[in-house]
């Protein structure tokens, strides 16, 4: 299968590329969500294995993986479950226990070569604050709701460019889901990289059109080397 020209992408002839902005997604890319779904298998009193293989078995359809609530308790407002769970002091935020062990030298390596950095998910604004926390700020954070558009929408990844003040081209996003962050990055003209790890890393690793992506990395460690090389 053979990849199709970006879109704006003056360089897609294959002459290189000049990235200069490196944007990640949060959960499974730079966050290891392992803790915060056994925290919601907890809070509604689903035993953590079989809340985990459900929200496997959604995700490998192609599901909403929100619809995991659905199955346990039709019905919930996600969002007031949420406020619920703030208000008896278990929020549903990342932390700095959930950093990969890859993320903060993977950023610090790509800080010290010059690249602006940014963190930009569906949601997970606290991401920011926690690399911050860990030696690690980050230039630019965004959400969905900050950029008015959701992945895997143009909209969202040419917000991020015009965040940086940057052409598409000139920025690389990094992410666990071909559907959602590799290939409608490329598809406006930026680096598409995806990361073969966690459930949606593993699952679309298997399929054809992985080969489309701009890069495949198994680690951030990673990721330096192989956006030098484009």
């Amino acid at each position: 299968m053979s990849k199709p020209p970006r879109s704006g992408d003056a360089n897609a002839s294959g002459d290189g590329m000049s990235v200069r902005a490196v944007f990640f997604d949060v959960g499974e890319t730079l966050m290891d969500e392992s803790r915060v779904w056994a925290a919601w298998a907890d809070w509604l009193g689903v035993p953590r294995f079989t809340f985990m293989a459900m929200f496997g078995a959604i995700i490998d359809r192609d599901e909403d993986h929100l619809q995991v609530f659905e199955r346990f308790r039709p019905g919930l407002d996600v969002v007031a479950e949420q406020q619920r769970r703030a208000d008896a002091g278990d929020p549903d935020l990342f932390s700095g226990e959930d950093l990969y062990p890859d993320a903060v030298p993977c950023l610090q390596a790509l800080r010290t070569r010059g690249y602006a950095l940014g963190v930009a998910g569906q949601t997970a604004w606290e991401a920011g604050d926690v690399l911050a926390e860990a030696g690690c700020p980050v230039d630019l954070v965004a959400t969905a709701e900050s950029l008015g558009a959701a992945k895997p929408s143009p909209a969202f990844f040419r917000g991020l460019a015009a965040l940086a003040g940057l052409a598409a081209d000139e920025c690389a996003y990094v992410g666990d889901r071909l559907d959602n962050d590799a290939l409608p990055a490329q598809r406006v003209g930026m680096v598409g990289v995806f990361i073969s790890r966690g459930p949606w890393g593993l699952l679309h690793s298997t399929r054809p059109e992985v080969e489309l992506a701009d890069a495949r990395i198994a680690s951030l460690y990673e990721l330096p080397e192989v956006l030098a090389r484009l």
